[in-house]
């Protein structure tokens, strides 16, 4: 099937006793049998139940995976994934991540013996020269949040696999989703998404995802899932399954009003600079063309007034779009990294890489572009 038809269709069936089309929320803790150890599938929601069944199977599909795995939050998937290593096993991460991702890594795995390296992660050899006798696995974002950069997700595999194939290589997805890249079939052990975002799609649940190709790992995961215990519940499940039917058609949109965003704010005189990896001179441009479908609905930028307050003022103004923590949802939400989403990394952390106070991260939504244009308009027409 192509992929906007496994959306709708990728890993499900009809349910068996009524032939409901839209998988029941089966709001249930435990399940009879008929004797100790004899059941039908499902003992206990913790290890599996149906409604997370049917999206875990959908999260497998639209990876090109063959196991998925739904969790209480994109940062338990994460967990999952970094309790696959031990104390004094090294990670290689991107130097702009999520700050959830390196409040992790820093304030909690850091305590349990896991060792991080940053690099910039635009030049695979970067890499590749980071890796030592610990290293285990390496940790991609891209596009990256909130700075877009971008990184050659099969080049670095093939270049890593090359010194080690035995190392791990895991990708947050959350930004492109498997509309725009599929990062299994470039090379990656393991996909992430914090399916709050755009694989629910409309604000409304919290949950992470891992996809995953290899059967062994796949057993792994699905331990550490099931006696770790940050699992999805039924309805988020529900609403999870509902939001990806949808994926491809709200991708579209985000992408057509994404572009045309950042050619706007690109052009404004208040603008220093605007982080899209469509515009031919972003570093990561040709690598983008060649590894993801579209360039995706996530626009930031620097007002030329590096003033905090410009910031803040322009943050007040907006009336469409508003004013809120996450993305991905189909209402167009702005964003200021320093204050919130990256507010735990060190401010000279920050600084190095280039969130600095006058940098907005926007959510573009599917609204009509008319509408969107004139209330970022209107908005820094107030500065």
């Amino acid at each position: 099937m192509k992929f906007n038809t496994i959306t709708i269709h990728g890993g499900q069936q009809h349910e068996e006793a009524t032939g409901a089309v839209m998988t029941p929320i089966f709001q249930t803790s435990t399940y009879a049998q008929s004797s100790p150890g004899q059941n039908k599938g499902y003992e206990y929601s913790r290890a599996a139940n149906p409604t997370r069944t049917a999206l875990e199977n959908a999260f497998a599909s639209i990876e090109n995976g063959t196991h998925g795995f739904a969790f209480a939050s994109g940062l338990a998937a994460i967990d999952c994934v970094l309790r696959l290593l031990k104390p004094g096993d090294e990670v290689i991460a991107g130097d702009d991540l999520y700050g959830g991702t390196y409040r992790m890594f820093t304030r909690l795995f850091e305590r349990y013996g896991l060792k991080f390296q940053y690099v910039n992660m635009n030049n695979p050899n970067n890499v590749v020269e980071a890796i030592s006798s610990a290293t285990k696995l390496i940790w991609i974002e891209t596009p990256t949040n909130p700075l877009m950069k971008i990184a050659d997700i099969e080049a670095i595999a093939l270049a890593v696999k090359n010194v080690n194939k035995d190392l791990l290589i895991a990708v947050d997805n959350t930004f492109a989703t498997p509309y725009l890249q599929r990062p299994l079939d470039l090379g990656a052990d393991i996909v992430m998404h914090s399916a709050t975002k755009y694989l629910g799609g409309h604000s409304d649940l919290v949950m992470g995802a891992l996809m995953v190709k290899d059967e062994n790992l796949a057993k792994e995961l699905h331990f550490i899932q099931f006696a770790a215990g940050a699992v999805a519940g039924p309805m988020d499940s529900f609403l999870a399954l509902r939001g990806i039917k949808t994926l491809h058609v709200r991708m579209q949109r985000h992408c057509e009003n994404g572009k045309k965003i950042a050619e706007f704010l690109n052009e404004h005189d208040k603008i220093e600079k605007v982080f899209y990896p469509g515009f031919s001179d972003h570093e990561g441009h040709e690598v983008a063309k060649k590894q993801m479908k579209d360039f995706g609905g996530m626009v930031s930028f620097r007002f030329k007034d590096s003033n905090k307050a410009t910031a803040f003022k322009f943050l007040e103004s907006t009336k469409v779009f508003t004013l809120a923590e996450s993305l991905g949802g189909v209402e167009s939400l702005v964003n200021h990294p320093v204050t919130m989403t990256h507010a735990s990394i060190p401010e000279e952390e920050r600084l190095k890489i280039g969130i600095t106070n006058s940098l907005i991260r926007l959510s573009v939504g599917i609204e009509d572009i008319d509408d969107l244009l004139a209330d970022l308009e209107q908005a820094l027409a107030q500065l």
